[in-house]
């Protein structure tokens, strides 16, 4: 049975312009792939942060997976990953990875190190360079790069977010790092942007740009997608380079791209397509 990949694609649209404009510069089939690996991450995102019973949500998105690598999907989004499953080798530890990092987010939400965040930003996202990688025909030398790219669009996700976060119960900022800083809980959840403060997200930015360099170093190694990959992860440094713009002020807004601001990143990822 086809799946309905109109329905499927409506899933990015509405829930990430970055990964849907990205998506467009897939060919062929790896487009729908791409859609259906998205699809299958967002439906698993949305159970743990828009739904009124996240736990058990999020057990009936395991549950789909599973129908999916076991050839009897249900749901459309299911229909979709076990498409792609039958063209690529799209590893199921990725998917099962995911599903801790998920488990993380039923919260609260504290973190002691970076080598925490770095987990969590590997289980959410780093996963997610594992399963694009085979539809972009990237061999086992480029894993690691795509795991890095990942990470650093998650870890970009976690400074824009912050006060949001917050607001769920979430601190994805590792406590040993506030308090270098000198920067306590009150002063996140009063809002207050410190000297401190703008030091910390200094610091974890510079982490999220350095492995930025070294994912977007692995597009060599796909076939197929390497306009939409440099796409996607352009955008999420223009997230990076608008936080710094806005003073790093994370608590009280949440900075995005415009329309245009997308557009305008078009010929630098055509250019590290080629590079």
């Amino acid at each position: 049975m086809e799946p309905n990949w109109q329905a499927v694609s409506a899933i990015i649209r509405r829930h990430s312009a970055t990964f849907y404009y990205g998506s467009l510069l897939f060919r062929g089939e790896a487009r729908k792939g791409a859609w259906a690996v998205y699809a299958a991450c967002r439906t698993g995102d949305d159970a743990v942060d828009e739904s009124a019973h996240p736990q058990a949500d999020l057990e009936a998105w395991w549950a789909g997976i599973e129908r999916a690598y076991g050839g009897a999907p249900k749901k459309n989004w299911e229909l979709a990953l076990a498409w792609a499953l039958e063209r690529w080798a799209i590893p199921r530890q990725a998917f099962a990875d995911m599903y801790q990092g998920f488990l993380t987010d039923l919260g609260p939400v504290r973190l002691e190190r970076m080598e925490e965040l770095y987990t969590y930003c590997y289980r959410v996202a780093g996963t997610v360079g594992l399963m694009i990688a085979p539809i972009g025909g990237a061999g086992s030398q480029g894993l690691g790069a795509a795991v890095k790219l990942g990470q650093a669009m998650q870890l970009t996700n976690c400074l824009r977010d912050v006060g949001e976060d917050l607001a769920l119960g979430r601190v994805y900022l590792p406590a040993e790092r506030m308090r270098f800083y000198g920067v306590r809980l009150e002063d996140l959840q009063a809002g207050r942007v410190t000297s401190g403060y703008v030091a910390l997200m200094r610091e974890l930015a510079a982490e999220a740009r350095r492995l930025y360099r070294e994912g977007l170093s692995g597009l060599r190694y796909l076939r197929t997608g390497r306009g939409a990959v440099a796409l996607a992860a352009l955008q999420y440094q223009g997230i990076l380079d608008k936080l710094e713009l806005n003073g790093w002020d994370n608590l009280s807004c949440r900075v995005s791209l415009s329309g245009l601001e997308r557009v305008i990143l078009l010929p630098r990822a055509f250019w590290l397509r080629g590079a």
